[in-house]
């Protein structure tokens, strides 16, 4: 893997050398799927009809924020917990369902799944992100059939930024250590490049329980991208090239015979591009074409089970929107994906599609946007599908302290059992091999949601109150009760849905100090044997309270967050010889507590943390890990925090920015 390293950062440094003699920069409000935004925003409500926020980056600063995955600590909406211990597969949930529902974006370009579904949270280094915008049912149809609970779109930092390097160095309690690098450069006034960087590796098994077994993976990892920007008159373009590659190691901890290892190798190649051409200004007018294409390739050991898996994928879309006036939007397009996969076997999928999407806003107060769209699913490994997709969204503003939304529609997922559960392979109990596809999953989503601004003290207090109903048509469910002693993926059989209630709250106390309080309760229910059962390994409901304290303008701040995680229902246990279950029936609820000190200096900042400062674990996740060669191991029912307290720091330093 070292090599590989190697040889992708000469590629990197080759691709920067040599297109650096030719061109320039500037700024501007890129495609139409792109939203510029400025550093000092914290979590803003979007503007449109579909009800999200928008996380920018002075609230990412407000943690550690080392990927993606860690970018939502003091998210109320968004949960994301382990899927496994034995190589840290995690998932991000929204709506109480699998992030595997979540449609997920770069830029409005969609982010590669398959086999790297389970770990895409750590391929986004949070040092490159600028914003993150996350919103909630089925979104826009201009992204696709996806998006059955939400969609997630992370903005980077642009080339066109101010020029200068910035650099972020972070080590943890852990031994883990990071270094994130984003570097500018203005060719001219229309050209410019951007060179963005990651390096993580974590020095030190662990084990804390002393279980035997190492409690997260070991994880190297490499990161590199170039990305340019040119705009001219009425034309725009963006486009990059970039590599990854992650390494992870973990299983029985400690040098003995026979040992049970589990690792995850993987390399990522991609490239996209998006121009964009105003047509008419009057009318809004515009032409843009996008396409991203990728190649990876995994090697995964759990045990006596090991797979090579390769993906190769392609997405492109034409899209044109024109303004009949200032109250009617049209929007339309057509799209292609294309992805060939191998893993044992080989199959092939390919979807063209084509959209419409009807916006209509009379004036400020009202907002009603409607959306159609078909695709054709083929594929060598299933049946061929029609994806229709009907999505309305409407806002209405009834009144100056109060904002109300309503949504619904409809959305698929292609099922991969074989790439999206490998990890499920480290369990004795789960088949050695998975089946290539299923059926499409199908769902409905609907929702309503409230806001109400109310002026306290001089302050404006924010209520937001929000449910959402799923209810699948189609399903691949993870099967861990029709057989205690066996796990297994299968097509729905009977219902499957989910009922989401929250209400947040976020008050400025007083110009320095910030609180916000949310509570969420799911509900989430599905068919095991027959029977209608709650979700297993699922929190039932979430408390969040967050405080944000910026004394002596802004020159320092401290963060506090407080979550209770509610209890759940573990999965129908089985009976040992002895006659005792193998577990209990339900989980408890669990608080965590994390907290960071920040300061500010001109040109650099230093920040200090510690997170699950509770020091709470979950008692012995694996199950059965002092025989790992047993049909009854299990790795994968984590439903509560691996490691414990962990504390870290770092420093941003921004170079040659004036």
């Amino acid at each position: 893997m070292k090599r590989q390293y190697i040889m992708a950062g000469l590629l990197m440094a080759a691709v920067g050398g040599t297109q650096a003699q030719q061109v320039d920069t500037m700024r501007t409000t890129t495609l139409e799927a792109v939203d510029i935004r400025t550093k000092g925003e914290g979590v803003k409500r979007m503007a449109g009809a579909v009800n999200g926020s928008e996380i920018g980056q002075d609230e990412l600063f407000r943690a550690a924020c080392c990927n993606l995955g860690e970018s939502f600590v003091n998210n109320p909406s968004v949960d994301v917990n382990y899927s496994d211990a034995s190589v840290g597969a995690r998932q991000i949930k929204l709506l109480g369902l699998s992030g595997l529902y979540v449609q997920m974006l770069v830029e409005g370009l969609p982010m590669m799944g398959g086999a790297l579904q389970p770990y895409m949270l750590d391929f986004v280094p949070g040092s490159w992100m600028r914003s993150i915008s996350v919103s909630k049912g089925t979104s826009s149809v201009k992204q696709g059939y996806q998006s059955i609970t939400g969609q997630i779109d992370v903005e980077y930092l642009k080339p066109d930024e101010e020029q200068g390097v910035l650099l972020n160095l972070y080590g943890d309690s852990h031994l883990k250590g990071e270094g994130n690098v984003v570097a500018n450069v203005h060719l001219n006034k229309y050209l410019s490049t951007e060179l963005v960087g990651h390096y993580e590796k974590d020095f030190m098994h662990h084990d804390v329980n002393g279980d035997g077994w190492i409690d997260m993976p070991a994880v190297e990892q490499l990161h590199l991208q170039n990305r340019w920007k040119y705009r001219r008159g009425r034309y725009v373009m963006h486009a990059g090239v970039g590599y990854m590659g992650n390494d992870r190691q973990g299983g029985q901890a400690g040098d003995i015979n026979g040992r049970y290892m589990a690792s995850v190798d993987i390399n990522r190649w991609e490239a996209y591009m998006k121009h964009a051409l105003l047509l008419d200004k009057e009318h809004n007018t515009n032409v843009a074409l996008t396409a991203t294409a990728g190649t990876y390739d995994m090697s995964t050991v759990f045990g006596r089970r090991s797979s090579l898996f390769d993906q190769r994928a392609l997405t492109t879309q034409l899209m044109l929107e024109h303004d009949f006036n200032d109250a009617h939007n049209l929007s339309t397009g057509l799209s292609l994906n294309a992805d060939r996969y191998a893993m044992g076997e080989e199959w092939s999928e390919v979807t063209p599609g084509a959209y419409a999407q009807y916006t209509f806003k009379p004036d400020y107060r009202f907002t009603l946007m409607a959306g159609l769209r078909a695709d054709r699913f083929y594929s060598s490994a299933a049946e061929t599908h029609w994806f229709v997709t009907p999505r309305l969204h409407v806002k209405w503003m009834a009144a100056d302290w109060v904002t109300l939304r309503a949504s619904t529609g409809k959305g698929y997922r292609p099922v991969h059992p074989r790439a999206e559960y490998h990890y499920l392979l480290a369990s004795g109990r789960m088949d050695s091999v998975l089946p290539c596809a299923l059926t499409p999953e199908e769902a409905w989503n609907s929702g309503m949601s409230a806001v109400f601004y109310i002026p306290v003290g001089g302050n404006s207090l924010t209520v937001n109150a929000e449910y959402y109903y799923t209810s699948f048509i189609h399903q691949a469910v993870v099967d861990y009760d029709s057989d205690p002693l066996h796990v297994s993926i299968h097509d729905l059989d009977g219902r499957s849905f989910s009922h989401t209630f929250q209400v947040d709250a976020t008050y400025p106390i007083v110009d320095e100090l910030e609180v916000m309080a949310a509570i969420r309760y799911n509900k989430v229910m599905c068919t095991y044997g027959g029977v209608l059962m709650e979700k297993p390994l699922q929190s039932r409901y979430k408390g969040l309270l967050t405080l944000s304290w910026k004394p002596m303008m802004g020159l320092w701040q401290a963060d506090f967050t407080l979550q209770l995680n509610g209890p759940g229902r573990m999965p129908t246990p089985y009976t040992r010889a002895d006659g005792t279950p193998s577990w209990d029936e339900t989980f408890p609820a669990y608080p965590q507590i994390n907290m960071q000190i920040t300061r500010e200096f001109r040109h650099f900042s230093i920040y200090l943390g510690g997170e699950n400062l509770t020091n709470y674990r979950q008692p012995n996740p694996v199950i059965g890990a002092d025989n790992p060669w047993s049909p009854t191991f299990d790795p994968t029912m984590i439903w509560g925090p691996v490691r414990g307290i962990m504390a870290y720091g770092g420093i941003r330093l921004n170079l040659w920015r004036m």
